[in-house]
């Protein structure tokens, strides 16, 4: 038993690593193979976020991240050196399991999977070449490195949602503060002649994200107990919350007093870099008075706040035992790992290449304006809605039966929801609208006349100023029809694992709650709407 367990440690404890690699140029042979292998398997991936960089300004930060790793890394160069490299197994635990990730996120076609994939293998590489005790020296570099992958877009668009809404409210109470009258409907501001819509360029994300990753490093590098490191990072939130409503509140006063043109152009822009350095300026003066706290009356500059890593914190091991050969100190967890990688490298291309299949469908343009006793007029959604929903395809209209109420009919069709672009929860996009939701639940509802099946859709009631209505909203994914908002992700993925599809529809009914009626009317009116038109929307919405 003790035999057996002493085998089973050294599988798994370190495996020392030759010295030689750091003295001649192997060393640099394989790090270049390994960024070539890593370049060929991830290169869509890793395109796909530095476009993401470029063209969305909430993650413009992105292209400092590796730089500043790296930097760290330099300046711990003489602290690793003194370090003893020893490949570990762990590490290729991690590389197996990164890898596993960049499989189902290719088959799913899931771009936040193939970026954690690509971190996980990098971390995993490190560990298997250079052993715990290096890896845990580099912890906070590689850990950095997290902060330049997007956010999975559904979580991005809950998150902006809630900002808007945020950013609106401290909008509206700066107004006020200084006598001017403004009122809010959800993400619109009322000046009276004049409304802002708070959209979701305006939510905030673009100070809060840069300024959330300055901050990690700043409570990194800030000389302190760790909860005053905590108190650094967390401090960001509210300061670029905070300033982001104040940066509404007065791009409200200069729309009051100079006009709309205000709100746009140069002076939009420059309001938020403003905006941007005073948030840096309130980080440091949060440093500063942490800083005081348990100082007593000693004076200290801003280098003494935040230090670099630094040579004296090197400690040298003296008596380390290294192997003179690369032969007898073979690092076989890391050439496992190459091998694997070096395997992936040759069945990419079969991965990539499964290509996607959007089934043939009738455009919603031609979906009917009478059906049964509904007779149907279209409108057009506004520009920046478009922009901002991204869907394929659409249909927004009022249908009404003779002396009847108008059901809203709204369908945003996705060819493909594989980079992102999926339907914007009405959850999150409704109270944006001024409306509050007052009441939310599932329920099953006739799928068509005969009744022969039904729909599990969610229903809410929402209230704004007096006014009531009932909403209906379900997603059809495939072949299948879902109220659950993640089960819809789930299945996005594993139909796209099994289909090779990712097209889908969100569909919404609303129908209002007219004075002196119950709701139960609302419903029946949804209810009859909805056996009328389901049978038809596998037409638009391919099974």
């Amino acid at each position: 038993m003790g035999l057996h367990t002493k085998a089973l440690s050294s599988a798994v404890d370190d495996v020392p690593v030759a010295p030689a690699w750091s003295r001649n140029g192997i060393w640099w042979i394989v790090a270049a193979l390994c960024a070539g292998l890593l370049g060929v398997i991830y290169y869509d991936a890793l395109a796909l976020m530095v476009g993401i960089w470029v063209d969305d300004e909430n993650y413009g930060h992105g292209f400092f991240v590796p730089f500043i790793s790296l930097f760290l890394i330099w300046m711990k160069r003489d602290k690793l050196r003194a370090l003893e490299p020893r490949g570990s197994w762990w590490g290729l635990s991690l590389v197996l399991v990164g890898l596993a990730l960049y499989v189902m996120g290719e088959l799913g076609t899931l771009a936040p999977l193939l970026q954690l994939s690509f971190w996980l293998v990098l971390v995993g590489l490190c560990w298997a070449t250079l052993g715990g005790q290096i890896v845990r020296a580099l912890s906070f570099p590689l850990l950095y490195l997290l902060t330049m992958i997007p956010l999975p877009q559904f979580l991005l668009q809950g998150l902006s949602g809630q900002l808007q809404l945020l950013s609106s409210a401290l909008g509206v109470g700066c107004l006020q503060v200084v006598g001017i009258t403004a009122f809010r409907e959800g993400n619109v501001i009322d000046l009276g002649p004049i409304q802002l819509q708070v959209v979701e360029a305006c939510s905030g994300l673009r100070y809060l994200f840069p300024l959330m990753s300055l901050a990690l490093l700043c409570a990194y590098l800030f000389q302190g107990p760790m909860w005053k490191r905590a108190v650094v990072f967390l401090s960001s939130m509210p300061i670029a919350i905070v300033l982001n409503g104040f940066r509404i509140g007065v791009i409200g006063v200069l729309v009051e007093y100079f006009g709309a043109g205000a709100a746009d152009g140069f002076l939009h822009l420059f309001e938020g870099w403003v905006i941007f350095l005073i948030s840096l300026a309130i980080l440091a003066l949060v440093m500063w008075g942490l800083a005081r706290i348990g100082s007593g009356n000693k004076r200290q500059s801003f280098s003494d706040l935040l230090r670099l890593p630094s040579d004296s914190e090197t400690v040298v091991q003296p008596g380390a035992v290294r192997s003179s050969s690369l032969t007898e100190a073979s690092p076989a967890p890391f050439f496992c790992s190459v091998g694997l990688l070096v395997c992936l490298a040759v069945a990419s291309p079969y991965l990539i290449s499964r290509d996607e299949i959007v089934p043939e469908r009738q455009a919603l343009l031609n979906f009917p304006m009478q059906v049964q006793q509904w007779q149907g007029s279209t409108f057009p959604l506004e520009k920046e809605y478009i922009e901002t929903l991204r869907f394929d395809d659409y249909l927004l209209a009022d249908y009404h039966v003779a002396d009847g109420a108008p059901v809203n009919f709204y369908v945003a069709y996705y060819g493909s929801q594989r980079k992102g672009q999926s339907a914007h929860s009405p959850r999150t996009c409704i109270p944006g609208g001024g409306w509050e939701i007052t009441s939310l639940r599932t329920m099953e509802v006739p799928a068509n006349d005969a009744a022969t099946t039904v729909l599990q859709v969610n229903r809410l009631v929402i209230q704004k100023a007096g006014a009531k209505q009932i909403v209906y909203y379900w997603f059809k994914q495939r072949d299948r029809v879902l109220a659950n908002e993640y089960l819809v992700k789930f299945f996005l993925f594993w139909d796209a694992l099994a289909k090779q599809r990712t097209d889908g529809a969100l569909i919404r009914l609303t129908a209002s709650v007219q004075p002196g009626h119950e709701e139960n009317e609302a419903d029946r009116v949804l209810a009859d709407f909805t056996k009328s038109v389901n049978p038809l929307m596998s037409q638009y919405v391919p099974d």
